[in-house]
């Protein structure tokens, strides 16, 4: 059983016991978090899928919040040729790790 869900303004296909990187969430390490914006449930059992418009009604995904990190370093670059123009510039992005502990329909 799987579910494409929107957390923090982005879509992933979570499934039960899997680990999903998102943007940084408000909430400590530890708590337990609910989205309540799933998109589409696929149940392989019973080849049921079912889709929202645009969510589907009673659906819920429960997630355990297991660390907040930061991501690899991005280097942005510019260059303007002939115009002894250089910036380095770095970005490092605020991540959250949550386990999906349930899918519920």
């Amino acid at each position: 059983m799987y579910a494409i869900v929107e957390i923090a303004g982005q879509q992933f296909k979570v499934e039960k016991s899997k680990k999903v990187y998102v943007h940084r969430l408000h909430s400590e390490e530890g708590e337990t978090v609910s989205f309540e914006n799933v998109l589409l449930v696929d149940n392989d059992n019973d080849n049921d899928v079912k889709v929202g418009a645009p969510f589907v009604s009673g659906a819920k995904v429960e997630a355990k919040i297991l660390k907040h990190l930061k991501d690899d370093k991005v280097i942005v670059f510019h260059k303007k040729r002939r115009k002894g123009y250089a910036v380095k510039k770095g970005h490092r992005q605020y991540l959250t790790q949550i386990l999906i502990e349930d899918i519920n329909l």
